[in-house]
């Protein structure tokens, strides 16, 4: 009789995981079987008993619309813990949909995507939290390196490599060398920021007022950073409330109004470029020159943007393959090379 190897066994049984807890979506790997869950970070519970109704899509559907007894909302903000016990409800139900199909609940070792710009309190928050959903163990890796992992960069080489991770509530940008970060600039600026402006935008301009989801929407399908050729004669129409008569209104957005709307949150990204590339060392500034700039992220796919960043700095600039999942994804690596990867790992 041929016996399965023990390390081959505890890899069978192996539930280590590496989460992105991002602002906008929860993204989770198993070691062995990759991206297995990408949820929305939302959670619905009961106001009074606290008890957990949906979490992922199911909830976001339920954003703005629901009585008074439940709550929807995000527990995650700028890509930090808004709410600590709505953050381990939601990972406490996600982890619990993983496993499900289990025989045994077992306590899985976890790798987890933080912002560079995180606090020592925000980062034991995530932690305890972590750790009250049912996890073992729990390390952190900053998500501009996870980001440039997950996109392919050499980052055990010595040389200069630029990630720039525009998340839902956060903009990582960072130049890495021999698994560290060597400069780093985080902004509290993301995709959600691109969101609320084109709500402000749209409520100052029309005394509209719609919801962050319609303009999202907006955002995907009229939004851009560049306004060239034909797409500036795109238009979208957009329905809210009226502020002034207070019924339901449709007006019609062009792409012009969208790209006039994201100005502010662009430039502040641009300036995160333009201060880690001032403070590169030159060694590592000659090779951005040919390695250039490599993007991911949600808010990386917003049309034109790269070439608005290759424009101001003068370098070529890439979207990574995948942008949305780099972070996990280079989590994932992580989490199947430990040993490897110690280094890349915050202490």
């Amino acid at each position: 009789m041929k016996f399965t190897p023990a390390r081959k066994l505890f890899n069978f049984f192996s539930n280590d995981v590496a989460i992105d807890l991002g602002t906008a979506n929860t993204v989770i790997y198993v070691r062995g079987k990759g991206i297995i869950l990408n949820e929305p970070s939302v959670v619905a519970v009961r106001l009074h008993t606290k008890n957990v109704l949906a979490a992922g899509m199911r909830a976001k559907e339920m954003l703005g619309k629901t009585p008074e007894n439940i709550v929807a909302s995000r527990p995650m903000r700028d890509g930090v813990i808004a709410d600590y016990e709505l953050t381990e409800s939601m990972l406490r139900y996600f982890i619990r949909l993983i496993h499900d199909n289990r025989f045994f609940k077992p306590r899985p070792r976890m790798i987890i995507g933080v912002p560079s710009g995180i606090t020592q309190v925000e980062r034991r928050a995530i932690e305890e939290s972590a750790k009250e959903a049912g996890a073992r163990m729990v390390r952190t890796i900053m998500e501009p390196m996870a980001a440039a992992i997950g996109a392919g960069l050499p980052v055990q080489e010595p040389s200069g490599n630029m990630i720039v991770d525009i998340g839902g509530g956060t903009t990582e940008v960072a130049v890495i060398s021999l698994k560290s970060i060597v400069f780093c600039r985080s902004v509290r600026v993301g995709g959600d920021e691109m969101d609320v402006s084109i709500v402000q935008y749209v409520k100052r301009k029309y005394n509209l007022l719609i919801g962050e989801r319609t303009a999202e929407q907006v955002k995907m399908e009229i939004g851009s950073a560049l306004l060239e050729g034909e797409f500036h004669k795109k238009s979208m129409p957009v329905k809210g409330r009226d502020l002034v008569t207070g019924v339901p209104k449709t007006v019609v957005l062009t792409a012009p109004e969208v790209n006039e709307a994201l100005l502010e949150t662009i430039a502040s990204i641009v300036d995160a470029v333009r201060v880690v590339l001032e403070n590169t060392p030159p060694e590592l500034s000659s090779d951005l020159v040919m390695s250039g700039i490599t993007m991911a992220g949600g808010g990386s796919l917003l049309r034109g943007l790269d070439k608005l960043i290759s424009m101001e700095t003068g370098l070529p600039v890439v979207v990574a393959e995948d942008p949305l999942f780099c972070v996990v994804n280079g989590a994932g690596k992580v989490i199947e090379d430990l040993a490897f990867f110690q280094d890349a790992l915050m202490e």
